[in-house]
């Protein structure tokens, strides 16, 4: 399969000495999807997993009085496990909700007025999806479908001794994407 995304990251927030800032990003990822389908009358069940890297990729400034700088935010890739359950509205059209597990990518760097690196968050995160979507099946073999998945992946923290004191680094990357694909079935 061939897919395409416009992913949205909203939350995305430093705290810094009592300092808060939020953005949402957005960017695009692309990938390659596999799984299976079970048709049974009208209901169909699947299971997909889907690989995606990204663009996003976010620099906000701020300052508290005490510490100003910079914190950098990157989304590398993210990868889902789903199970779906679908309903045939048609012979050709299907509606359907879908929800499983999730893995990302995520850094989170804090820089000084100079550029230096003084704090960074960087892990591989698990965490959980839920969307839905609808597939309109064109020809035979090919489909097209556009679906809306959150993926929620909590909060990364570290402790950075530069800002003018002990400071905890928090960084939230959850993702919203609204994905357009292509199929080929086999």
């Amino acid at each position: 399969a061939i897919a395409g995304h416009l992913d949205r990251r909203p939350g995305i927030l430093p705290a810094l000495a009592g300092f808060t800032a939020s953005r949402s990003n957005s960017g695009f990822a692309g990938g390659g999807q596999i799984g299976c389908d079970y048709q049974m009358g009208a209901w169909v069940v699947g299971i997909r997993n889907m690989f995606d890297g990204t663009s996003i990729r976010q620099t906000t400034p701020f300052s508290d009085g005490v510490f100003t700088g910079s914190f950098d935010s990157h989304v590398r890739w993210f990868d889902t496990l789903t199970g779906r359950v679908g309903y045939l509205v048609q012979p050709n059209i299907l509606l359907y909700g879908q929800g499983g597990a999730a893995w990302t990518q995520a850094s989170f760097t804090f820089n000084d007025p100079t550029g230096l690196v003084v704090g960074q968050v960087s892990r591989n995160k698990t965490g959980w999806t839920a969307g839905g979507g609808a597939e309109w099946m064109f020809l035979p073999h090919w489909s097209v479908f556009v679906e809306y998945n959150f993926l929620g992946f909590g909060t990364n923290s570290s402790s950075v001794i530069a800002c003018g004191g002990a400071c905890i680094l928090s960084g939230k990357a959850d993702l919203q994407n609204v994905l357009v694909g292509l199929n080929y079935k086999f």
